[in-house]
């Protein structure tokens, strides 16, 4: 029978060499191929869309050894009407190979050469009937990128290689491109066809961009997208779940420039239009809404937090609206990993604030006289278990007196705070 050790089982045999020699069963392919043949001689903009889509990616695999760059796996020919398809059909037939082989850094070497083609393709064609395929397209491409990057980092152990999903930036700022620039023009609800605008596909792609931009941490470059969109009020025409996403992301965009007033605005809208059924995305909206209206001294209830599983800012709320210092920066503490991952510990730590706005405010009612001693509120921190001594008080009091959160001056000499005798704990200060 000879030594079974020197003829390896199948499953041995290098991978690098079964990826590049196989190639899909020729039933697959031809289903592919006149699923795709079919939908464009027929211009059908959804069956072109389901024709270029992908199976679903797979979400965890070991580490590809394969790194792109080994060309096409398939050599197909499709023409219709005159016009060659063979660039777009051979990438989509390399990804379903790869996506079956759980080959995620080749399945976006092939989903990027069929985004090129397809940005050829509507580039060379009149009207938007390919906007639909292109929105498809560009989910994939982004999705594929963020997927294989993951892959790569986990087998490398470097959290900060972005390589793919750089390389996909580019590909949907060409899409964008071609989509902004088109000059028919722009009629909003009108149906896909071959005398529609291009514009229609622009809020879509200028949302995966602002999502690639936030995971890159280039968020300069939503800037570039704001000014054209707006001044053309294509953010006001899109369907309403583009809109949704647009204003979350322009909500985030100003929150951290600390344009709370208009972060409010936009995450009202994302919540107040996002479908009822969509509650994870309202989760997501609430990540961001909530530490907004906490520093602007709203305070969610604790069944609206409840109901959306957002318990780590209940400490928070309940905090400041006791006054209880100490719950409050417990709460912080505890979540600080979460809080700085989603961007929102600084602006949480600002809301401290009105946390010690509202436990002065408890010790003027309990002293009941507008002259309160620096000792006094001293003897409050100690009683939450946070002693501080009385310069830190004062500093704290100043910056309070100075935010217009409390209305009186300090005399340093008598180590004593003087509270005007009219509304000296002013509301319309704290709650914007």
């Amino acid at each position: 029978h000879g030594d079974r050790r020197r003829s390896p089982h199948p499953l041995n045999i290098d991978r690098r060499f079964y990826v590049l020699t196989m190639a899909l069963p020729r039933s697959t392919i031809n289903a592919i191929k006149t699923k795709l043949n079919n939908a464009v001689s027929a211009k059908d903009p959804h069956a072109i869309a389901s024709a270029v889509d992908l199976p679903p990616l797979p979400k965890s695999v070991g580490a590809s050894s394969i790194s792109g760059g080994a060309g096409s796996q398939h050599a197909e020919h499709l023409k219709v009407d005159g016009v060659d398809w063979s660039n777009a059909l051979n990438p989509l037939l390399d990804a379903h190979l790869a996506i079956q082989s759980n080959d995620l850094a080749q399945t976006y070497e092939a989903q990027s050469s069929l985004h090129s083609a397809l940005n050829h393709a509507l580039g060379s064609s009149r009207g938007n009937w390919l906007i639909p395929a292109l929105h498809v397209v560009c989910r994939n491409t982004h999705r594929a990128a963020a997927l294989a990057d993951e892959c790569v980092n986990r087998s490398t152990g470097n959290r900060n290689d972005h390589a793919r999903l750089q390389n996909a930036v580019t590909l949907l700022q060409a899409s964008y491109s071609k989509t902004l620039n088109d000059r028919v023009e722009h009629r909003p609800n009108e149906p896909f066809s071959e005398e529609g605008s291009k514009k229609v596909g622009v809020l879509y792609i200028v949302n995966q961009l602002f999502s690639m931009y936030f995971k890159l941490n280039t968020l300069r470059l939503c800037k570039n997208l704001l000014k054209p969109v707006e001044s053309r009020g294509i953010h006001e025409s899109g369907t309403m779940g583009e809109m949704v996403t647009y204003r979350y992301y322009v909500g985030r965009l100003n929150m951290f420039e600390d344009q709370y007033d208009l972060a409010e605005q936009n995450f009202d809208y994302a919540l107040r239009h996002c479908h009822r059924s969509a509650v994870a995305n309202k989760k997501r909206i609430l990540n961001y809404l909530v530490p907004v209206k906490l520093l602007r001294g709203r305070l969610p209830t604790s069944r609206l937090l409840e109901k959306y599983s957002l318990n780590e800012f209940l400490p928070l709320s309940n905090g400041m609206r006791m006054g209880n210092l100490m719950e409050f920066s417990d709460g912080l503490m505890k979540n600080q990993d979460l809080f700085i991952r989603r961007g929102t510990y600084l602006l949480l730590e600002k809301c401290k604030m009105i946390c010690y706005r509202n436990l002065f405010k408890r010790v003027y009612r309990i002293v009941g006289k507008e002259q309160i001693k620096l000792e006094y509120i001293a003897k409050s921190f100690k009683w939450l278990g946070m002693p501080i001594d009385l310069d830190e008080v004062e500093c704290i009091l100043a910056n309070l007196i100075f935010k217009q959160y409390i209305r009186g001056y300090l005399s340093h000499g008598k180590r004593v705070l003087v509270l005007s005798k009219k509304d000296p704990f002013p509301s319309s200060k704290v709650i914007k």
